[in-house]
Formats: C-alpha cells, structure tokens, sequence
C-alpha cells in the first residue's frame, strides 16, 4: 500500500512510494509477458492456473504482502502483487482474448475461484467482465460462489464491480442484494453496501438514474445498524456515492435515520451516518449531527437493523459468525443500485 503518496514538506515521492514505484517499473515487462502466455491456456483451466500461480510469483513485494496483511484481517493467502501489476498482466491476458467466446472463459473464472490464492480470486473477478454481458446467468452463479467464499474486504469490494454491473444491466437482480441483507456472512452482507456504493461509478448513465438511488435507500434502510463495522463502512461507502445520484434523497434518508438513531441510542446506525456527512448539504449535516450528539458506537451492542430483527423472527440472523451463508436461492421478481480501494 503506498501511505503517503507524498512527503507532507515535499512534493517529492516518500521513500516507501519511489521504493514501490522503482519495483513495478522494473517488472511491468514481464507483467505483460505473463499475461500474453496465460491466453494460450484459455482451454485447459489447470494450466491457466499453474502458469498463473508461476507468473504471479515472480511479481510478488514482500512489502507489500505484509502491508496487505496489515490492512486486511482474515486475508488466507496473499502473494503481494501491486495492483499496478495486476493491471499489467490483465491487460495483455485481455487483448490475447480477443475473439474468444465468454464460454471457453467461464471455466477458468470456476477455476481460479477455487484457488487460496488471493490474486488468482482478483484475476478471476476481473474476467468476469469478459462474460458477463454474454452469459449473465452462469457468470453471475459464480458470482455468488465468490461471495459466499469471502473472508475479506478486498475481494468483496472487487466483486462489488461485477455484482453492480449485473444488476444495472438487470434490475431484476436487486432482489440478489434484498437476499443478502440476511446472510449470516458479514462479508454477503458487506457486498450489498460496497455494490450500491459502485453503481454510480460502473455506468455513467444507467448507474445514476433516480431509481438507483430510491431502491438503493430501501436496501440501505434494511440493513443500518448492522453491528459489524466491516458492513458499516460499506453503507457509509453507499450513502457518499449516493450522493451524486440523487443529494436530497439521501439527506432525506440521513437525516430521518439520525432521528431513530438519536431517539434509541443507537450506535451502530449514528457510525453509519457520520461517516457519510462530509458529503451532504451543510443543513442536513447540522441536523444530523445534533440529532447524533451522545450516541456512541458500543462493543457488543447487538444489531438493530429490520434485516436482524426479520432475520431473527425467523431463526437465522445476522451474526459474528461467518461459517455460512445464507445459501436460499434469489428470487428473480422484476423490480421497478469518497470510494474505498484495496492497496495499491
């Protein structure tokens, strides 16, 4: 991760940053060259893999692998390839694609998400965006596959590119989010957060429509007070980008939530709320915040949110265990979706 992109009496690169900056200089070549041979083992998935699992090796940081770690509890195994990087061998991998049918990439994106390997999950997610438009369905079964193997922040936000793609170019698939507000899984239910938050960036047009918004909020209201902050900061992340879709919506929404949170005590939803108010109208902000004043987020403080309680009432509710996810099949009902990054 670069910590500071400069020195604060310098406009000259820190040391950490010109020492990374030196390393992915010095292996953009062969970044490249290893996705220009991953393209001629499209057809036969292990090898992808093990030509993949060689490649990506020979680009690994030490350095940044801790760093990585540091930022990334429960994170299994990282090798510590730079995004640059990742970048680098993406881009050759794509162009050596060309022409190829999603059908021969399918496998290899079912292959690579079975791998330990953090940067083989992220190449994974990536080609997704060469299947997606072709075959929505099955790359959107793998989809779910990758989320309910989620142990970390990274790859749920990675997955948060596809999974809001998907659904703009099918609003039937809001009802995938709607399930997911009651997973067990913290990280299932971080997804919802981090794929609203990414609509509005992954299509211009059709991720900024009015409706984004208005059925972003009503996801959103399900799920504030979520007692985990990996979640909390996904809905923050959410409202921010809201933000640019509809501003007096989302004040709306904030300042009424502030409401509840104030006369409940509720710290969990008055986190959720701070966190978003650098981005609102000054009044609205006022007002939430003198809403919010003496509610304090408190360790241990059970869920408040209506997915809990609906969750709850019926046996199976969001909790601090991740050993499942929710597993019930989505409905496919038509209904009328500051940006956190991993390191680079």
């Amino acid at each position: 991760m670069i910590v500071s992109a400069v020195s604060p009496r310098s406009r000259e690169p820190s040391r950490t940053t010109a020492a990374g900056g030196a390393f992915v200089d010095e292996r953009l070549d062969a970044a490249r060259a290893v996705g220009r041979g991953l393209a001629e083992h499209v057809d036969d998935p292990d090898a992808f893999v093990v030509e993949l699992d060689a490649g990506l090796r020979t680009l690994a940081d030490p350095s940044f692998e801790a760093e990585i770690r540091r930022v990334t509890p429960g994170i299994a195994s990282v090798l510590g390839v730079r995004t640059p990087l990742l970048d680098a061998v993406m881009g050759s991998l794509v162009r050596g694609l060309r022409g190829c049918a999603p059908a021969r990439i399918l496998p290899v994106v079912d292959r690579l998400l079975r791998e330990p390997i953090a940067e083989q999950q992220w190449i994974a997610i990536r080609l997704m965006d060469r299947t997606l438009d072709a075959d929505p369905e099955r790359t959107w079964q793998l989809i779910r596959f990758a989320a309910r193997q989620a142990t970390e922040w990274i790859t749920v936000d990675r997955l948060s590119e596809p999974c809001a793609r998907g659904i703009l170019r099918e609003p039937y698939r809001w009802a995938e989010l709607e399930q997911l507000v009651y997973s067990p899984s913290r990280w299932e239910r971080r997804l919802v957060g981090s794929t609203i938050a990414r609509m509005p960036f992954e299509q211009r047009d059709g991720g900024r429509r009015p409706e984004v918004a208005s059925r972003g909020l009503e996801v959103i209201g399900t799920l504030i007070g979520d007692a985990e902050p990996d979640v909390q900061k996904a809905l923050s992340w959410a409202l921010r980008s809201l933000v640019i879709v509809d501003r007096a919506a989302v004040g709306a929404f904030c300042v009424r939530e502030a409401g509840v949170a104030g006369r409940t005590d509720d710290g969990h939803r008055a986190w959720v709320l701070r966190d978003a108010l650098a981005k609102l109208d000054p009044a609205d902000a006022a007002a939430i915040a003198a809403s919010l004043t003496g509610v304090r987020r408190r360790a241990g403080a059970p869920s408040t949110s209506d997915a809990a309680a609906e969750a709850a009432s019926f046996g199976r509710g969001p909790s601090t265990s991740d050993a499942a996810s929710f597993g019930r099949r989505p409905s496919t009902t038509d209904h009328a979706a500051t940006v956190e990054h991993p390191p680079t």
